[in-house]
């Protein structure tokens, strides 16, 4: 397999000298194309300093990351931009829509933004819609759909330009138990059906159950990691809460 991410010694640190808070320390690990992986911890574990740092929205104090042969620790600041919309994929926690656009029209701005031609971009929109069960709500505002479809918006607008590489950040914090099973089922699919290299950060044992590797954090390093491997779904889930339990983080339940 072809490795999309590589870390290599990544640490963030905060504040001056004589107050520094070391908020992760010497983090490395690769993703391979195709994987789904999930970062893990506690609050406070360092887990969403990573993500922030991985997507460029943060600068990393050491070390360096690389999307496929690209060293984004030494893009320029004006850069950023343009190298985030033609590689990276977003998906949040509270959805980030427009309410004054449409669903469709949501979708559709992520690729305006890369200056699709027009006659690509409604048989684009039509076909993720179709993979993603919300064909019928493109006419529809974010207010008149459910938190489940918002989502499953928010992911159709982030795959939409086939990014290397798909940041999902606490993605069904906002959601109830049924639409957060839906809504891992389909950011699954994404993964099985359109090969999308899926890095996730959650929590929550439930959520991170549906990743094939999870890594652990714990003050700022990785503590361990997990391989789903031949595992069902619930092995997978009480592997994971054996670990929480040993660096103390929270619980869920596996349907």
């Amino acid at each position: 397999m072809d490795t999309i991410l590589k870390l290599e010694h990544i640490q963030k640190y905060y504040g001056s000298e004589g107050n520094i808070t070391k908020a992760i320390q010497d983090i490395s690990f690769s993703v391979e194309a195709g994987e789904f992986l999930s970062i893990m911890g506690a609050s406070g574990s360092g887990k969403t300093t990573l993500l922030n740092c991985i997507s460029t929205i943060d600068t990393v104090s050491a070390g360096h990351i690389y999307l496929k042969e690209t060293d984004i620790t030494e893009i320029k600041p004006k850069s950023l931009a343009r190298f985030r919309r033609e590689n990276l994929g977003f998906i949040f926690q509270d959805f980030n829509l427009l309410d004054t656009l449409t669903i469709s029209e949501n979708i559709a701005l992520a690729l305006a933004i890369n200056k699709t031609p027009a006659g690509v971009i409604e048989p684009r929109i039509s076909d993720i819609a179709k993979r993603l069960n919300i064909l019928d709500i493109l006419n529809k505002y974010p207010y008149q759909v459910s938190g489940g479809q918002k989502q499953r918006c928010a992911c159709a607008r982030a795959i939409i330009n086939n990014p290397g590489l798909l940041l999902a950040d606490e993605p069904t914090g906002a959601l109830d138990s049924h639409s957060s099973q839906m809504l891992l089922s389909t950011i699954q699919s994404i993964n099985e059906q359109l090969h999308a290299t899926i890095l996730m950060v959650t929590h929550d044992a439930f959520t991170a159950s549906y990743a094939s590797r999870i890594l652990f954090l714990q003050d700022g390093k990785i503590f361990t990691e997990l391989y789903k491997g031949s595992d069902n779904r619930n092995t997978f889930f009480n592997k994971i809460l054996n670990v929480l339990t040993m660096i103390g983080g929270g619980q869920s339940h596996v349907c």
